[in-house]
């Protein structure tokens, strides 16, 4: 699985020079809390309203509404936006996109291929993945299988679950303590109620 799979390509991006005032009001009505900032054609930056929240002037400050927005009017956005931007390629594995967000600590990263912005990829993305490789949106029943984590255990089941004409619609692995592992499977079938039968018969202990 790959960031291009999931990735949004339609991405709203905002110009150095423009105003926190204005990027705020794009951010608004895009529905949007990050954006890319371009400057012919190249990324030079990213902002998030966390950071147009940072530089917007607390209710405790001395200056007049007037004086407030002549700030937020006049600021450009190339005052407070992220200049170091973390990036990734279209071809970039999904686990490694994750692992950029949680190590830099950011909910976004533009994607770049050959110097060009083509999407972005956020946490939410990375969250829609989850859920297909867990096999939620699939249809089928949930079943969790408890073993051992040894040899042949994959293809136990497997063939297992073949002989009752089931189909594996996902499958994943989570690895427990003392050498023990849990199996997510969702199974769709007339029979997995008999599947669920024979695999507690060779000794598996099932869960939902």
């Amino acid at each position: 699985m790959y960031v291009r799979q999931f990735m949004t390509s339609q991405v709203f991006t905002v110009g150095p020079e423009e105003s926190i005032a204005d990027t705020m009001a794009l951010m608004r009505e895009k529905k949007i809390n990050r954006m890319p900032v371009i400057e012919k054609g190249k990324l030079v930056g990213f902002v998030t309203d966390g950071d147009l929240r940072e530089v917007s002037p607390s209710p405790a400050t001395t200056l007049s509404i007037f004086e407030l927005n002549y700030l937020i009017a006049k600021t450009p956005i190339r005052e407070v936006a992220v200049k170091k931007v973390v990036t990734c390629h279209p071809d970039t594995k999904i686990e490694d996109a994750a692992l950029l967000m949680r190590e830099h600590e950011v909910g976004g990263l533009p994607v770049i291929d050959e110097g060009k912005l083509v999407g972005i990829i956020t946490g939410s993305d990375i969250l829609d993945a989850f859920l297909d490789i867990m096999g939620f949106r699939s249809p089928g029943e949930r079943v969790v299988i408890e073993t051992k984590d040894e040899t042949g255990v994959i293809l136990d089941l497997a063939s297992t679950i073949k002989k009752f004409d089931v189909n594996i619609a996902s499958f994943a692995v989570y690895h427990l303590r003392d050498n023990q592992v849990q199996i997510l499977a969702r199974l769709q079938g007339e029979q997995v109620a008999e599947v669920e039968a024979a695999l507690k018969e060779k000794g598996y202990r099932l869960g939902k």
